[in-house]
């Protein structure tokens, strides 16, 4: 694992960007973006570009491993941490398809609503499948419920029915990069706003829609 790999990105006026990772940048950021997904309480942006990059190199390392000797102590060390590699991408695949079954409207919704050259929640298969499950869950609510009910009750809003993220929960945060003047709102209406700031390698316990664009800029990991 010592070649390096091209990442395509976009940089801040939505242009794209190459970076290029050794393996051992590119694992890093996929615990970071699982760990991110996992403890954020909305869909975050998805890392298709990473996830495919994985994919490869996990299929690279298979090769290499098929050429090295049996019984080599290295073979096994390496195989160990295939098996890790694949458990962190499969439950971070998990975890953005369990929110997209959760959260389906309100994500579809967003994607209907988004900006040109804004970033995509979801990626292609996945918008896929979130479409399919929304017409499969409107079918099967037609054909078990809604057509035995009365004509003025037929129809239902999956926006309204369907609970949206609760982005006021509190998550916890390790702060990468110093950040200044954070405004956060009062948890009663007797507190007014105050601004703190965050500095690097502190932790936090914070309201998520808080630090949402600061996850988003990679500037803090959820843990």
């Amino acid at each position: 694992m010592a070649e390096e790999l091209d990442l395509t990105g976009q940089d801040s006026d939505g242009g794209s960007e190459e970076v290029v990772l050794t393996p051992a940048e590119l694992i890093e950021r996929l615990e970071q973006a699982w760990m991110n997904e996992k403890f954020a309480p909305e869909l975050l942006e998805s890392k298709c570009e990473i996830v495919e990059c994985v994919m490869e190199q996990l299929d690279h390392m298979e090769e290499n491993l098929r050429r090295a000797k049996k019984g080599d102590l290295k073979v096994s060390i390496h195989r160990m941490e295939m098996e890790r590699i694949r458990y962190v991408l499969s439950s971070y695949l998990r975890c953005r398809l369990m929110k997209i079954e959760k959260f389906f409207p309100h994500i579809l919704e967003k994607e209907k609503t988004r900006r040109e050259g804004e970033s995509s929640s979801l990626s292609p298969e996945e918008f896929a499948f979130a479409k399919e499950y929304m017409a499969n869950t409107d079918t099967y609510l037609k054909n078990v419920a809604l057509k035995h009910m009365p004509p003025n009750l037929q129809k239902m809003d999956l926006l309204r029915s369907v609970p949206k993220p609760d982005l006021d929960s509190y998550v916890f945060l390790r702060v990468k990069e110093r950040q200044e003047n954070i405004l956060v709102e009062p948890e009663t209406d007797e507190q007014r706003d105050y601004v703190i700031d965050l500095e690097e390698g502190s932790q936090h316990l914070i309201r998520y829609k808080t630090i949402a664009p600061l996850v988003a800029s990679g500037a803090v990991q959820l843990i």
